[in-house]
């Protein structure tokens, strides 16, 4: 597999037109911010309207709960600009935000059951009823408390130069991939996320930084959590328990389960839609429409195809009232959406440059790795590993399972498979610092590597430290932290240039809002008709 990957790095780097194509990717970031009140809990004050519109604005709006802020930056070409793009958003948002404070975690401050988190709501439109109605039925299927659990999402596509320099170098060594460009490209992103899958623990490892957990969030059931102090779970040597058992899945094996399929794009949106179509006897019982109101949009394994859990996504932009299936059967896979990193709490913006700089070099370091299809067996260990990395990823000598040369199953040392890849990336690290004018890639891989051979170099460890040596438990670490960031973008101003552009992006937010619930002629029971119909 190594040999490959060491066959299409030296194609690319041999190539005079593959530098400038590899640096025009573009990047891409979704953070989630839980407003907190003066008193510590979640916030029950609507959206803040100096935020504008959560349903039209393309920047600021909210994930499940009306107090569960989400930030988006435009496609960036590059580390620098995104992170920068971050900052003016969540700047402009801690300027309007009256006496709250963004939680700088991604486990949620003192949850008071599960009637203290406040449902996102977008207006009176049948496009914002549907947003809501999707989420009671999230609500009433995984509980609300799952649903507050933050974190950072990461959007990454090559440029259209890049997929043709690459597609005519894979014709001429490899043999002829008698494809449109489009579907080339599909059936390369799919080999990308099958790689993300294999190696995603890595992110976990690495990233993670919820290795503790607020008592309230689990609200007196029964845990395996060791108690940390009177207000404090914790696991040694976890490092994510938002990706462990305790956080939002849906894609076990059980009566609600459902797997996706990652072999092609045809059959990953095959598994969707039939998701999407199949009743549930569980779902039913809840009921669809009681009493005149919608619990949830159906009763089916999903409602629609965002309910699905899972830590990459490949992405199609859909248009309007489009399904993300319909989407990505009609145009194809447009970029690949990571979603297994916890907010960075030792950072303002809530990741930094030199994660989004490894970040990089993985996802080209999967696209050219060889990417057989996953099979059972695979699929298997790959979730094992993941909850293993996220619930015990810095205990001593632990092993993880990947597929061999044979595709049999063989245990490895998380450190001897995490210092392998390290090893690997290092060539792809230095392509991208070529294309780039930089050293920032080889010198991200490095600093990862250091942590795998130095567990308490990672943020999770980090946090576990800072709380002993503070004696106190996770929700006042992560209390102080995130006044801490308050306090940055207090003493950090935000131009007046750029403070106009975010208040005319919420006036024209809040105009197109207004346009949406003038121009709705239908019921919102013929919307629901026409939306899962495709009409």
């Amino acid at each position: 597999m190594y040999q490959l990957l060491k066959q299409r790095l030296s194609l690319l780097a041999s190539s005079s037109d593959s530098e400038e194509a590899l640096a025009k990717s573009k990047i891409g970031l979704e953070k989630e911010s839980l407003r907190v009140s003066p008193e510590g809990g979640v916030t029950q004050t609507p959206h803040p309207i100096s935020w504008g519109s959560p349903l039209t604005h393309p920047m600021i709006t909210t994930d499940f709960s009306e107090a569960l802020a989400e930030l988006v930056t435009p496609p960036c070409d590059s580390v620098t600009e995104v992170i920068q793009s971050l900052d003016d958003i969540q700047n402009f948002v801690y300027r309007n935000l009256d006496n709250e404070i963004l939680w700088a975690t991604s486990m949620p401050c003192v949850v008071a059951g599960e009637t203290s988190i406040p449902l996102a709501r977008y207006g009176s439109s049948n496009a914002a009823q549907m947003k809501t109605v999707y989420r009671r039925g999230l609500g009433l299927r995984y509980g609300r408390a799952m649903q507050v659990i933050a974190g950072v999402h990461f959007n990454y596509s090559f440029s259209d130069e890049f997929w043709h320099v690459y597609q005519r170098l894979m014709n001429l060594n490899e043999g002829p991939h008698e494809q449109k460009p489009q579907d080339f490209i599909s059936e390369q992103y799919m080999g990308l996320v099958r790689n993300l899958l294999r190696y995603g623990w890595m992110v976990p490892y690495l990233f993670g930084a919820s290795p503790a957990v607020c008592k309230s969030f689990l609200n007196g059931r029964p845990t395996i959590l060791q108690e940390f102090n009177s207000n404090t779970y914790y696991e040694p040597y976890a490092t994510s328990l938002r990706l462990g058992d305790i956080g939002y899945q849906n894609n076990q094996e059980d009566a609600a389960g459902i797997k996706a399929c990652y072999d092609s794009l045809d059959a990953f949106v095959a598994s969707m839609e039939c998701a999407i179509n199949t009743p549930n006897a569980v779902y039913e019982e809840i009921g669809v429409k009681v009493d005149g109101e919608y619990q949830q949009l159906n009763a089916n394994i999903l409602q629609i195809e965002n309910e699905y859990y899972s830590s990459v996504r490949p992405k199609q932009i859909p248009q309007e009232n489009e399904k993300p299936s319909a989407a990505l059967k009609k145009r194809g896979v447009a970029y690949v959406e990571l979603r297994s990193l916890d907010v960075n709490a030792f950072d303002p913006h809530g990741i930094n440059e030199e994660q989004l700089y490894f970040l990089e070099v993985f996802m080209l370091f999967c696209l050219l790795q060889d990417s057989p299809k996953l099979s059972k067996n695979e699929i298997d260990a790959i979730d094992e590993n993941l909850l293993l990395v996220a619930h015990q990823g810095r205990k001593p000598g632990l092993e993880l399972q990947r597929a061999g040369f044979d595709r049999q199953l063989e245990k490895i040392s998380l450190q001897d498979w995490a210092s392998e890849l390290c090893h690997q990336m290092r060539p792809v690290a230095g392509l991208l610092d070529q294309a780039n004018y930089c050293e920032n890639y080889f010198s991200s891989v490095k600093s990862q590597l250091a942590s795998v051979y130095d567990p308490d170099l990672t943020p999770s460890a980090r946090m576990l430290a800072e709380m002993r040596e503070s004696e106190e438990g996770f929700y006042h670490h992560a209390q102080r932290k995130s006044v801490r960031h308050n306090q940055y973008y207090k003493n950090h101003p935000l131009s007046e240039q750029k403070t106009s552009f975010f208040e005319k992006l919420a006036r024209e937010s809040l105009e197109k809002q207004q346009k949406i619930e003038r121009d709705d002629v239908i019921s919102f029971d013929q919307y629901l008709e026409n939306y899962f119909n495709d009409t």
